[in-house]
């Protein structure tokens, strides 16, 4: 079991092919190092969601979905880091995914270590959107 840092596969080609778009409601979930995420992920599961004070199955919402270019690359960003707060959970990754689209994954986050919050506020910090470090990115 792992958790590997991928933009989804199947997302890639839904993207071009106009499934994911802007007005769709997106979330990320987090989940425990016995989780197995990868680009082959295609959809949310709660098999291995993070489970504790402060985190509801399914994860929350995300906001400002922004596409911006930068020479060569096209970057997709959300503009507000996901948070929650007075969380008491450990998670080891993340999965983004379409809510509006049947809960198609389209990015998996790897933290590379467990993180952890107690009664405090866990965070999820996205890249600077740039076309070196920016969350998700087509060059």
């Amino acid at each position: 079991m792992a958790i590997t840092a991928a933009f989804c596969t199947s997302a890639k080609g839904e993207f071009f092919g106009g499934t994911h778009a802007a007005a769709d409601s997106y979330k990320i979930a987090l989940y425990t190092s016995t989780a197995t995420l990868d680009a082959t992920t295609t959809a949310y599961s709660a098999t291995n969601e993070v489970v504790g004070a402060g985190y509801t199955a399914t994860g929350t919402g995300l906001t400002g979905f922004t596409v911006t270019t930068s020479g060569v690359t096209a970057i997709l960003d959300f503009t507000t880091d996901p948070s929650w707060t007075s969380a008491t959970i450990t998670a080891r990754g993340a999965l983004i995914y379409n809510s509006t689209k049947a809960n198609k994954a389209v990015a998996v986050l790897d933290f590379t270590t467990d993180k952890t919050s107690t009664n405090g506020t866990f965070t999820v910090v996205f890249p600077a959107p740039d076309s070196t470090n920016g969350l998700l990115r087509i060059a």
